[in-house]
């Protein structure tokens, strides 16, 4: 015993000559579920001592005796085990430590505790619409919409979603944020004109964690919204003024004049049963009989 436990010694003083060593402490970085039905683990290894080293993951559920082995390290790529729906357990509290094992020895990080409930973490929102609409006072504002991710049931129940935009002027350092609960769109007023605006949008499930900033869009504010009304009005203005120049010329080809158009003649008076050749007959016979000196008489026949 004492010779084996000399050497021991010895192999273990020429190891650290030569740099090696055991692991270092590995460190589980983080637990992350998209949707509450399968979750990802991550960690960081820490130092491999020189040599070989393997890491493993291992696991029990709180309540239970029975430690189980990641079912899956390669999904989810290096230092990391994947959790499918088999594997997956709602109101399960996970218990969860790596372990590092090389030549020299082994070590085991800190143990976990895991409620996939309060670790999910969602994609972001998906098809994000921009549109700058105005308001009957001529006011403009921006309106942003946008969609669920598409792998959370939010029409269920399952999951209550909220969001969070963002946006700045191209030029901007800060970006301004706004919270707009669960409603799926929003209103942003006093924007100023001529200016680029970029946008995105971001959710965070009733307990978890905010996803990361979706894609980012941007849409640049009109300089003068009215325009398009103005526009509209100038139209109307030349197409009446060729309607009536069409109007005037159609007049003048059928030999009307304007003012003939404008102010037609007036018709003479015209008494009914009044005859004309009558009275020049009666007077020619009063003026036959011309001891009868009648003023009556001449002023008729002025007439």
């Amino acid at each position: 015993m004492p010779s084996a436990l000399a050497y021991m010694v010895l192999v273990l003083s020429i190891s650290l000559l030569n740099g090696q060593s055991p692991p270092g402490k590995p460190e589980i970085h983080k637990c992350r579920s998209p949707d509450k039905e399968t979750f990802t683990c991550w960690w960081n290894p820490g130092s491999d001592g020189g040599l070989p080293t393997n890491y493993s993951l291992t696991y029990s559920k709180e309540g239970e005796k029975n430690t189980y082995e990641c079912p899956d390290y390669k999904t989810s790529g290096p230092n990391s085990c994947f959790f499918s729906k088999q594997y997956t357990s709602i109101w399960k509290i996970y218990i969860i430590t790596v372990n590092a094992t090389n030549e020299m020895g082994s070590s085991t990080s800190d143990p976990l505790y895991v409620d996939v409930t309060y670790i999910v973490e969602p994609e972001p929102p998906r098809n994000l619409t921009l549109e700058v609409k105005q308001l009957k006072d001529k006011k403009t504002y921006l309106l942003v919409k946008w969609f669920p991710p598409t792998i959370t049931d939010v029409k269920t129940g399952w999951f209550t979603m909220e969001y969070e935009i963002r946006l700045k002027s191209e030029e901007a350092d800060e970006w301004e944020i706004h919270f707009t609960g669960h409603q799926t769109q929003f209103k942003v007023f006093d924007l100023y004109p001529g200016q680029k605006y970029l946008v995105q949008t971001r959710c965070k499930p009733d307990h978890g964690y905010w996803s990361r900033w979706g894609q980012e869009k941007s849409i640049e504010i009109p300089n003068d919204f009215t325009l398009k009304d103005t526009t509209v009005w100038i139209i109307v203005a030349v197409l009446s003024a060729v309607i009536c120049l069409i109007m005037v010329w159609a007049v003048a080809l059928k030999g009307y004049s304007m003012m003939t158009c404008i102010f037609p003649p007036v018709p003479g008076p015209k008494i009914k049963g009044f005859d004309t050749h009558l009275l020049e007959l009666w007077c020619s016979i009063l003026q036959l009989t011309s001891l009868m000196k009648i003023p009556t008489t001449e002023f008729l026949c002025d007439l």
